[in-house]
């Protein structure tokens, strides 16, 4: 099977100026949002079921509403799409997309390896992406400029093989569901090390050199957008589950970037 050339993915439209503005406005919303969900941590935050039985919080629902409130009074003319509130404006050349707390079920059984997801397009294209983690106080920001961890850069760890790889992935048992279940199986025990490790913090130590392999099997699009200039930025690869690109997509594969093909190969065989 052969794949597409990696390309980069995310929009130059941006200037640098503008680039810095949002990465500020971002440092901001990051403050607003951890407040709260700091506020509702081992607090004894009621948990709702959605209709797809995922869990949702209050905590979830302040988060977002937050959010909204501060964009939509910085850029009134700007779009919004939320994991749970949905759109506003979608239509708009700037859309903000928002997942207030990316690993619910991490947060709500007191587990830290959850954060806040905020990226930015122009004209369906990521600027710019953002992860939150509140409890550590860590702001990834991911521009065509490069990564930064708290305003420091990061990037990827030299890896050539998957026998050297650290693998992580989000739900392992949806890997079977709606993947080849035996293929990544087998990539897990090709793998150095594999561990379950998934959801926002996966990309973390992925795009800062801590993991070479990062899977998602099933996602949306709130999921999706921030990691893609985290991780290119970073200078890894970032693509669905098939090679093609994760923008509209539904699963996400994400590399350090020359193992890329080899892993791709290794789940579509």
């Amino acid at each position: 099977m052969s794949f597409l050339p990696p390309a980069p993915l995310f929009t130059q439209s941006a200037d640098a100026a503008q680039l810095q503005e949002f990465s500020n406005f971002i440092s901001e919303l990051s403050k607003i949002s951890g407040a709260i969900i700091r506020g509702h941590y081992l607090n004894g935050t009621a948990v709702e079921s959605k209709s797809d039985q995922s869990p949702v919080t209050a905590a979830d629902r302040e988060t977002e509403q937050a959010l909204r409130a501060a964009i939509m009074a910085r850029y009134p003319r700007h779009g919004i799409i939320g994991e749970e509130f949905g759109p506003h404006q979608q239509e708009a050349e700037y859309c903000w997309i928002l997942d207030p707390i990316d690993g619910t079920k991490a947060f709500v059984t007191n587990c830290y390896i959850f954060g806040t997801l905020i990226s930015l397009t122009y004209r369906g294209r990521p600027i710019i992406g953002a992860l939150h983690s509140p409890l550590m106080e860590h702001l990834l920001v991911g521009t065509i400029a490069g990564t930064t961890l708290n305003g420091k850069p990061v990037g990827m760890r030299d890896c050539s093989t998957i026998g050297d790889a650290m693998l992580l992935a989000t739900d392992h048992w949806d890997i079977f569901k709606y993947h080849n279940g035996p293929a990544f199986e087998r990539l897990s025990r090709q793998a150095r090390l594999y561990r379950g490790w998934g959801d926002c913090h996966g990309y973390f130590q992925l795009a800062t050199g801590g993991a070479d392999i990062m899977l998602d099997p099933v996602l949306k699009i709130w999921d999706i957008m921030s990691f893609i200039p985290i991780i290119e930025g970073a200078g890894g690869r970032i693509t669905d589950w098939q090679g093609n690109t994760p923008i509209g997509a539904n699963s996400i594969v994400a590399t350090a970037g020359s193992i890329h093909d080899e892993v791709l190969r290794a789940l579509n065989p």
